[in-house]
């Protein structure tokens, strides 16, 4: 009979390798074991008191007074976000919680009759019994899911046939299939349908609500968030290993964005950022991750970068300013300067930004014709190239920089590319470093598309959720992917996919229809 290899919380999650025989253990070994276990023990304890606490803030903020002078589609988006925050923060409690009786669930209503069913049969993979008799079929389960294709519904029946040795009684039946929400209605093509309206197209959950109506099914924006939520979990450890992963090359980008946040209680929004952070637009893979954080500290990029020492493509904001001191090379941003002699010329007119933008152009050019060559090449060309006319440039800068006054709007763009200098010219002697930080601000120019229709973030943990959903979204597309595709197959897959194995659907390395 088939198998599916669910994955377990247990000892291993944590770091630990249980003996199987106690008996062979030391004295001195047993005491460590204990201590380890309630070391281990009391972190799990520590996380189930925090998650409990937040879930109780979470149901206050629900079924307390409300924001009352919210406009109507802001309290929409902010229903929305507490019942994925309720659904997320309750699905880890059920991962942390020790294993126990199930409990009992509230019979849901049947899907509707007239929607067109799909049969799908689970079968063991022998009916012939261990005595060796030839099983009879003595009936079937059935289990109901909702798939969704584009504008219309459909239902899956996946019919689990029961076979029985009338020799010896015994019975066998296929498992049941593994799935990301366990006894849920919705398939993985209608949980990734869903992500991709809310976090690619930007379609806020009640009104994908009135969308599913209009095909057959208006399916409730609480049940629509609880799946939201949950997904933001699952999804969770694998965002988690491509940050790891990211962190071992070393040259990454920087940037941030400003997002509205949601302060319910107060009834107005206040200003929190979304952080991207991608691998060097020269490296073989292709990866974008974002991190939220309720401001713009610079200890949020440090929290994330965490003991990474590479060297990081960024702006001249100051937040970055403490990882270079911690020993993170600093690479400037051409374009950055560029924009500000565009700025003077349109404002002004200026003479000396038509001539400053005439060097950059140049340098540009010469970063056109060899993107495509191996680093070395490129850093070699670099310096027979690009290097004299950065010389000459820097030297024009300071020339000029003498004949305009203090404070003017020329000396201050000519400042900025002076003050920066040693971070601009620093691509010339590394290859594998470009001329500026246009990657990553393209991989953040979705987000601000997304502003206008999100509003807000509804809280600080789905802004997390936003985040993290929106790394593996955006990485797919990056690496040539159907998000949806991609989204569907790693949902359906997760559930029985090893930890040890996990990097196999990270979105620069997953292979559709593979085991």
């Amino acid at each position: 009979m088939a198998t599916i290899a669910y994955r377990v919380v247990g000892w291993h999650d944590f770091g630990m390798t249980l003996p199987t025989h106690f008996d062979q253990l030391s004295a001195d070994e047993l005491r460590r074991l204990l201590v380890e276990k309630d070391k281990e023990l009391a972190w799990r304890q520590t996380k189930i008191d925090r998650l409990t606490h937040e879930l109780a803030y979470y149901k206050r903020k629900q079924y307390g007074v409300k924001a009352e002078h919210l406009p109507v589609e802001q309290a929409q988006l902010f229903e929305e976000t507490v019942a994925a925050d309720l659904a997320a923060m309750t699905q880890e409690l059920e991962q942390l919680a020790t294993p126990t009786q199930p409990r009992g669930r509230a019979k849901r209503k049947p899907l509707p009759p007239e929607l067109p069913r799909t049969d799908i049969h689970h079968e063991p993979d022998s009916t012939r019994c261990t005595c060796g008799c030839q099983m009879q079929r003595m009936g079937e389960d059935v289990a109901e899911k909702l798939d969704y294709t584009p504008g219309v519904f459909t239902v899956e029946r996946h019919i689990r046939g029961k076979w029985v040795c009338s020799q010896c009684e015994t019975l066998v039946q296929a498992p049941v299939p593994a799935h990301v929400i366990d006894k849920g209605i919705p398939t993985t093509g209608l949980l990734a349908q869903v992500l991709i309206a809310k976090y690619l197209d930007h379609l806020p959950l009640y009104r994908q609500e009135g969308i599913f109506g209009r095909a057959g099914l208006p399916i409730p924006q609480s049940t629509l968030a609880q799946w939201v939520g949950q997904m933001g979990v699952t999804l969770q450890p694998l965002v988690d290993a491509l940050k790891a992963e990211m962190l071992t090359y070393p040259v990454l980008h920087a940037d941030e964005t400003p997002v509205a946040m949601l302060d319910p209680g107060a009834g107005k929004t206040h200003r929190a950022y979304l952080w991207s952070y991608s691998i060097g637009a020269f490296e073989p893979i292709k990866a974008v991750v974002y991190d939220f954080a309720e401001s713009r500290a610079g200890k949020h990029a440090q929290e994330f970068l965490g003991d990474w020492r590479g060297t990081l493509v960024c702006d001249d904001y100051a937040g970055y300013k403490a990882l270079i001191a911690k020993g993170v090379t600093e690479a400037g941003c051409m374009a950055h300067a560029r924009r500000k002699f565009f700025d003077l010329h349109v404002s002004n007119q200026s003479q000396i930004a038509v001539q400053a933008l005439d060097y950059i152009q140049q340098l540009y050019r010469i970063e056109q014709a060899i993107a495509d060559l191996d680093p070395e090449p490129r850093q070699r060309l670099r310096q027979e190239q690009a290097q004299p006319i950065l010389d000459e440039f820097h030297d024009w800068l300071i020339r000029h920089r003498r004949q305009v006054p203090n404070g003017s709007s020329t000396a201050k763009s000519i400042d900025y590319s002076l003050n920066r200098w040693a971070a601009l010219i620093h691509y010339v002697g590394d290859g594998q470093v470009p001329i500026d930080n246009n990657w990553i601000e393209n991989r953040i120019r979705p987000i601000a598309t997304g502003r206008k229709n999100w509003l807000f973030a509804g809280s600080l943990r789905a802004g997390k959720r936003a985040a993290a959903i929106m790394s593996l979204i955006q990485s797919a597309k990056l690496n040539g992917h159907d998000p949806f595709a991609y989204l569907k197959d790693i949902l359906s897959r997760l559930p029985t996919q090893p930890n040890s194995r996990i990097e196999e659907l990270l979105p620069h390395r997953w292979k559709p229809g593979t085991a």
